[in-house]
């Protein structure tokens, strides 16, 4: 028998955090954050990170457990949430993957392999040289020259994972997007149900740039004052971070702070676009369209029971 695991995710923004507490509650689960951003301390408002209020007693793993100047990568994450899985299990719980980071969700679903993928050191340096250099433009040609289909995928501006598939091809003369193809189509070690929530493009939308106001309002200006402070810089990959990069680049002068909320807000939903793209190409998901139950939270929890029901989780 399998043992059940749980994913919730879906475009940033749409409302996981809420309902993720209502189904750990009704399940007896445990949360592991899927988020390569709310692992850091010190950065709480730009990654919208739950509060301890907000979790309401449910128990949360991957929040608040590096320091932002600490590596943190895909195959830290799985790692770790692995060992949060079997922690979660030994407790006599369920775990509930949540969060908007589909690669890491499925570094753990299809428990995916990354011998092949480790990294070389003096090659990854030599990139992010060339990085500070010639910028990620340059960086992101390199990659569709050898591999169009990631280059296709991964945005110019997440240098490290342009990094990391370079890296890849480097190490293993082969493109990393046939080596993750190959890896998706294992079947999971789990009894899955994975439920991607989802709104209307343009009500997703209204709410990513209400969700950057509110966090202006909060203090993101200051938060990010405080992390410049305690010596964080543009090159740290804690701060390529939605939020931290536009704030940073308005500190250092490049440009008013009006401009950089612009760009957050454009940027934001492009990667709501870019999420959903991802879990359209995912196997076997339940999308729950908040619209169909009139958004109306007990009816989306009640559909996502019966569904953990039907596959035998409950």
């Amino acid at each position: 028998m399998k043992q059940p695991l749980l994913v919730l995710t879906g475009p940033t923004a749409v409302g996981k955090t809420k309902l993720s507490i209502a189904l750990a509650k009704a399940i007896g689960g445990e949360i592991i954050s899927a988020d390569s951003m709310q692992v850091y301390r010190h950065m709480d408002i730009g990654s919208a990170k739950i509060t301890p209020s907000e979790m309401d007693g449910v128990p949360h793993y991957l929040v608040d457990v590096l320091e932002p100047d600490e590596e943190f990568h895909i195959v830290k994450f799985q790692q770790m949430a692995k060992e949060a899985v079997s922690q979660i299990y030994a407790n006599g719980h369920i775990p509930i993957l949540v969060g908007g980071t589909g690669f890491y969700i499925q570094a753990v679903t299809r428990d995916i392999d990354f011998t092949q993928a480790q990294c070389e050191y003096d090659y990854r340096k030599e990139l992010e040289q060339m990085v500070q250099e010639k910028g990620s433009h340059y960086l992101h040609q390199m990659l569709k020259e050898v591999d169009p289909v990631s280059a296709e995928e991964i945005h110019e501006n997440n240098v490290k994972r342009v990094i990391r598939a370079l890296e890849f091809y480097h190490q293993n003369k082969t493109p990393i997007s046939s080596h993750n193809q190959e890896q998706k189509e294992r079947s999971s070690p789990y009894n899955l149900a994975y439920f991607v929530l989802n709104a209307p493009r343009e009500l997703l939308y209204q709410r990513i740039d209400a969700r950057v106001d509110e966090m202006l309002a909060n203090g993101l200006v200051k938060e990010v004052e405080n992390l410049q402070k305690m010596g964080c810089h543009k090159g740290m990959v804690s701060m390529q971070g939605l939020g931290y990069k536009e704030i940073l680049a308005y500190l250092e002068g490049e440009y008013p702070l009006d401009e950089a909320l612009c760009i957050l807000k454009r940027d934001t939903r492009h990667f709501a676009k870019r999420q959903l793209t991802w879990f359209r190409r995912e196997q076997d998901v339940i999308w729950v369209n908040k619209d169909q139950f009139a958004y109306n939270d007990q009816e989306i929890l009640n559909y996502m029971l019966s569904c953990c029901k039907e596959r035998g989780i409950l």
